[in-house]
């Protein structure tokens, strides 16, 4: 598989050194040390991942991950300082999918990387065949296939890979109250910590995408003290 990844990073020599890593792996790259001209190059080329740093000159990381996904399902992994968990949290509610913090391990990258881009490609718009695995639930149904939110009128919602993940767990653990690290411990080839707010961040997507009222939700059910509990049965749908 052919992987093309867009490096953002201001730092010339962090950017030069992570563009020749990916090179060894057979990844086509392309390096930009700013927003703006990231831009630029997702219009004239196709990507399938963006890495990118949050903290560069001009317009900010999270400001492009946030205009990112609102036009594509392009894969974004954030790259952040250890400490600002704040960073995290934003980048997830900004739509990314995952994210790596300074200093990272290079392999840990490539994996992280190899993993999100299967997914990506996994998910990219294609025909629909009669094998196509669709489930329902509630007044939504999911296309497992292509990682897609569809409305009784047919309206299709993308998933980032977080939500898709958290949404399966949820649906194959339907009626059971699930506590954080549970469902974290299904999200998979992400770090996290005991106060991680990772999933609290996860739900608030998808319960905006569910039209889920937070206020008043009957979807995902907050069990203060315990966790998380979807309600509808997700059943096989033709």
């Amino acid at each position: 598989m052919d992987i093309s990844i867009l490096i953002v990073e201001d730092d010339d020599i962090t950017r030069d050194c992570l563009a020749d890593y990916f090179r060894q792996e057979q990844y086509e790259v392309h390096g930009a040390a700013s927003a703006e001209e990231a831009e630029q190059l997702m219009q004239a080329h196709k990507v399938d991942l963006v890495l990118l740093d949050i903290r560069l000159p001009g317009k900010d990381g999270l400001t492009l991950t946030r205009e990112i996904r609102a036009n594509s399902d392009t894969g974004i992994i954030l790259v952040t300082s250890r400490q600002d968990d704040i960073e995290r949290i934003i980048g997830l509610e900004c739509g990314a999918d995952e994210y790596v913090s300074k200093p990272f391990n290079p392999r840990e990258l490539l994996a992280r990387a190899k993993n999100l881009a299967r997914r990506v490609r996994a998910a990219s718009p294609r025909e629909q065949t009669a094998s196509t695995q669709l489930r329902r639930f509630d007044d939504w149904r999911i296309d497992l296939d292509r990682r897609l939110l569809l409305s009784d009128d047919d309206e299709s919602t993308p998933l980032t890979h977080g939500e898709y993940q958290l949404l399966c767990a949820f649906m194959n653990h339907a009626g059971q109250t699930l506590s954080r690290d549970q469902l974290m411990d299904r999200i998979k080839n992400r770090e996290w910590a005991p106060n991680d707010r990772t999933i609290d961040v996860l739900v608030g997507r998808l319960r905006r995408k569910l039209g889920d009222d937070p206020a008043s939700p009957r979807i995902i059910l907050t069990v203060h003290g315990a966790g998380y509990v979807f309600t509808p049965r997700a059943v096989p749908c033709c």
